[in-house]
């Protein structure tokens, strides 16, 4: 792809977010009944292409439970309000009440608590006894040191997790985590993530990874753009991402996963997300909208509480329904926030594809007016995609 030069001694890569894209529809058109938008990972087979973003205020061990029992794929974080303490509720009530500008240093405090390894056995344990898959989130630093409590709870599936994941993590303090050293050795099946280019993915996916998450601060809740200045655009890093896949499928016969992670509002993001290559997507504020989500309305990410350098936000997104109307509808908005894998087969079969692997292929075009064009009755009042 060509480069723009940026200045005499910078150039640079144009890179497209979801609204900067369309999907084209093609010669074909099928019936929604008739496609099948489920998801197939490891030895785990979902009717949604769906995995929850491991965030307090989407994820406890209830919303897990119910996310399984709808088709998708619920991320609990282990290193959490629900494995510092017994009972979290009152905690999470407390946040939802907080003064914005008192927010972020409350959070940091209430974080500070330690981590309990024996809650983190009981909360996989409460997951899996409800009969769905048991998935959790720890980040790289605390891997080695939180795996007997993990593999103590019979977890199905872990997710290494942070802004940024590599496969070649240097420090001249610690002894960092190997990632294919560890994967291999574990037990169990494991996601990594965050990334945003071809090259790192390819490295993510070369030490046994079953799949890798793409995103680098595209949520609603992160603010790692403004703090460190990193980020890929979702568009292009998907892409790119899928482009890493294919190569490693070519050189090893193995087929990794790609996760969006992030930048998905509506159903229409989501659907984008798959046309560039995801096979599935990470959600974390459109369920923190949910009637059942723990924070009553309140989104906030895995980094707004760091101790020294916060990236979140806690930000309002209102409640607007239950889980099974976000996810499966009916819908009783207008503005594409409800019922988003309605939105995703409806998209797939408009389209003529039958599965999200084939909705891959779908043809896409860089469409600047796509959000604009003959909506100017709807922005000038705030209605359907004007708000």
């Amino acid at each position: 792809m060509a480069e723009i030069e940026i200045g005499i001694y910078k150039s640079g890569r144009r890179a497209y977010g979801f609204d900067d894209i369309a999907i084209v529809p093609s010669r074909r058109t099928r019936d929604p009944e008739d496609v099948d938008i489920s998801w197939e990972i490891d030895a785990f087979r979902f009717d949604l292409p769906l995995m929850a973003a491991a965030m307090d205020g989407v994820v406890s061990p209830r919303t897990a439970i119910e996310i399984g029992r709808l088709g998708g794929l619920a991320v609990l974080n282990l290193e959490g309000l629900w494995t510092r303490y017994e009972d979290p509720e009152p905690l999470l009530e407390e946040i939802a009440r907080l003064d914005d500008d008192k927010a972020t240093a409350r959070m940091q405090q209430m974080y500070l608590e330690p981590i309990n390894p024996e809650l983190v056995t009981e909360r996989i344990r409460e997951i899996k006894s409800a009969g769905v898959v048991s998935c959790a989130s720890v980040t790289p630093q605390r891997t080695t040191g939180m795996a007997p409590a993990i593999l103590a709870g019979e977890l199905d599936m872990l997710v290494i997790q942070g802004t940024v994941v590599s496969a070649e993590h240097v420090s001249k303090t610690v002894e960092p985590l190997n990632l294919k050293k560890f994967i291999r050795a574990f037990d169990l099946p494991v996601i990594v993530g965050g990334c945003a280019s071809y090259q790192a993915a390819l490295h993510l996916m070369r030490t046994g990874a079953v799949g890798v998450l793409v995103g680098v601060g595209p949520g609603n809740a992160c603010t790692t753009r403004g703090v460190l200045g990193l980020g890929v655009p979702q568009a292009t890093a998907i892409a790119d991402v899928a482009g890493a896949r294919m190569r490693h499928l070519d050189e090893t016969g193995v087929y990794v996963h790609v996760i969006a992670d992030g930048g998905m509002s509506r159903g229409g993001d989501i659907a984008k997300a798959i046309a560039c290559g995801a096979d599935a997507v990470m959600l974390g504020s459109p369920l923190s909208s949910a009637e059942e989500a723990p924070a009553r309305g309140f989104h906030w990410g895995m980094a707004t509480f760091h101790p020294t350098l916060p990236r979140g936000a806690r930000v309002r997104t209102t409640v607007r329904g239950t889980l099974t109307e976000i996810l499966l509808g009916p819908a009783h908005e207008n503005d594409g926030r409800m019922n988003l894998f309605g939105a995703l087969r409806t998209a797939m079969a408009t389209c003529g594809y039958e599965t999200v692997k084939e909705f891959q292929k779908a043809e896409v075009m860089v469409a600047p007016a796509l959000q604009t064009e003959g909506k100017a009755l709807q922005r000038s009042q705030g209605v359907g995609m004007g708000h």
